[in-house]
């Protein structure tokens, strides 16, 4: 049996375990796709493993709902932040290790708000229209018009699944102009579908829309997506985007306990 917790933030929704004692082995894909599956499992977009690594307060360890292991996710990185302020791991700020690094966050009193700091961004490339950039993950960046309508899980498979990025995969971020902001839809790999919310991904498209759009300073982008409303706050100096944080809604959904089986 093991004990999980649900965990949503802007829709994009993950199965959390506390794993500090290391109890589960989660060197196991075909458990971990059974797990989020969504008609015979818990379900989920991903699930991650809270463990006690020296030097920080948490080690955030996620897997894609393929049952493989991922580069960074936003949103699941703020939701773990919730999680370890629940289990009184953390207080209202942490420094964790995830597997790009070490990120800082800061929760609000409640649990439920949390601002977590991404990796600086110096690299931005382009394909034709598109711009492609990691922040975190690897992602896909493009303009596109009558978004609510767009077929994003036939045009993001495409371009997922084109010559260049069949092998190591990308993220496919639709990005339309709404208000003082965006509205995203994005294609992720892993999950190999739409999902409702992806955190790299609206950070990934708040950068490329900055420098789409010669903004430098300290820039404020809120983005509406399937799920809710996020937000990214990032100084750009023209060179380089720093002091990045994706900020948004974690919140518990439910727990319970699993036979592992």
């Amino acid at each position: 049996m093991i004990h999980f917790y649900k965990y949503q933030g802007a829709g994009n929704d993950f199965i959390l375990v506390d794993n500090r004692e290391g109890i589960v082995n989660h060197h196991n894909p075909q458990l971990i796709a059974r797990l989020c599956d969504r008609r015979f499992g818990i379900g989920g977009d991903g699930m991650m493993f809270l463990q006690a690594v020296e030097g920080y307060d948490f080690e955030m360890v996620y897997y894609n709902s393929d049952g493989q292991p991922s580069s960074m996710c936003g949103n699941g990185g703020r939701c773990i932040v919730a999680f370890a302020k629940h289990i009184g791991v953390i207080d209202t700020e942490t420094n964790f290790l995830a597997v790009d690094g070490p990120h800082y966050a800061k929760i609000s009193e409640s649990g439920d708000w949390v601002s977590l700091q991404m990796t600086d961004v110096e690299t931005v490339n382009r394909d034709a229209e598109a711009y492609v950039l990691n922040t975190g993950s690897p992602h896909y960046v493009t303009l596109a018009a009558d978004l609510k309508d767009k077929d994003v899980y036939a045009e993001g498979s495409a371009i997922r699944n084109n010559d260049t990025y069949r092998k190591e995969g990308i993220n496919i971020n639709f990005v339309e102009p709404a208000g003082d902001g965006y509205f995203v839809r994005t294609f992720e790999r892993g999950v190999e579908d739409e999902t409702y919310a992806c955190g790299t991904g609206v950070t990934a498209v708040a950068l490329a829309m900055a420098k789409h759009n010669h903004q430098t300073g300290h820039l404020n982008t809120p983005i509406k997506v399937l799920g809710g409303n996020l937000n990214i706050r990032f100084d750009y100096n023209g060179q380089k985007f720093s002091s990045i944080f994706l900020e948004g809604p974690a919140v518990k959904v439910f727990e319970g306990d699993m036979e592992i089986w």
